[in-house]
C-alpha cells in the first residue's frame, strides 16, 4: 500500500513539476491577450478590432519593453531587442489604422508582429534541457523529504 501511495505521489508530483515555467511575466500576457483579441479576429477577415484597438497594443507592447524584465529572463540573449521590433510593429500597425490601410495591408502586418510575439513567447520558454535539469531538483528535493 505504502510502495502505491508513494507511486501515486511521485506521479502526481511530476505532473505538477512539469507544468511549472519561468516567472509569469504581467506585460506579456497583457500584450498577448490584445494580440490574440485583434490577430485571430483579423485572420478570418475581421480587421474592426485591430482597427479599434491598435492604440491600445501599441501601449501594451510598449509597457512590456518597459517593463523590469524578471530575473529568469534575465539573460535570454536578444529579448531587449525583440520587444523593440515588438513596439515597432504595434505603431506601424497604427499609423496604417490611421491610414485607413486596406485589410490585406493590415493582415501582412498584424501577421508579421504576431511572428515577433511568437519569437519572444519562444524565448522565454524554458529549454528541454532547463526544464528536465528544474524537474530533477525538484523530484530529488521531493525524495529528501519524503
Amino acid at each position: 500500500m505504502k510502495k502505491l501511495i508513494y507511486t501515486a505521489f511521485i506521479a502526481l508530483f511530476t505532473t505538477f513539476a512539469f507544468a511549472q515555467e519561468k516567472a509569469a511575466w504581467k506585460e506579456m500576457k497583457d500584450f498577448h491577450t490584445v494580440m490574440s483579441q485583434t490577430f485571430h479576429p483579423a485572420e478570418g477577415g475581421d480587421f474592426k478590432p485591430l482597427r479599434e484597438r491598435s492604440g491600445e497594443m501599441i501601449r501594451t507592447a510598449e509597457a512590456w519593453k518597459q517593463s523590469s524584465i524578471p530575473a529568469d529572463y534575465k539573460a535570454i540573449k536578444g529579448i531587449e531587442s525583440t520587444l523593440m521590433m515588438l513596439v515597432d510593429g504595434a505603431k506601424n500597425i497604427d499609423k496604417q489604422v490611421k491610414a485607413n490601410a486596406t485589410d490585406a495591408d493590415l493582415k501582412i502586418a498584424i501577421t508579421a508582429l504576431h511572428d515577433v510575439f511568437h519569437k519572444i513567447a519562444d524565448l522565454c520558454r524554458p529549454s528541454v534541457e532547463e526544464h528536465k535539469e528544474n524537474n530533477d531538483k525538484k523530484v530529488i528535493k521531493t525524495r529528501v523529504e519524503f
